[in-house]
């Protein structure tokens, strides 16, 4: 996965981490985590305020 994949990444946080809260995930804790997935293979320094929204976002719609 790279970062533009918010949709799969928010998929993969949601299997590791069943009982977060999205909306109340600091955008350190998302970040640090997405690194942490065993499927992400991009570069760190590409991510950014809105693409951590983006996964975000994503993920709370995969809650709902």
């Amino acid at each position: 996965m790279k970062w533009i994949d918010s949709r799969d990444i928010a998929i993969a946080l949601s299997e590791a981490h069943p009982d977060v809260d999205p909306t109340r995930i600091n955008f350190v804790d998302l970040y640090n985590w997405v690194l942490a997935l065993p499927d992400f293979e991009d570069d760190p320094k590409r991510s950014g305020e809105r693409i951590l929204e983006a996964i975000q976002a994503a993920w709370i719609e995969e809650m709902a």
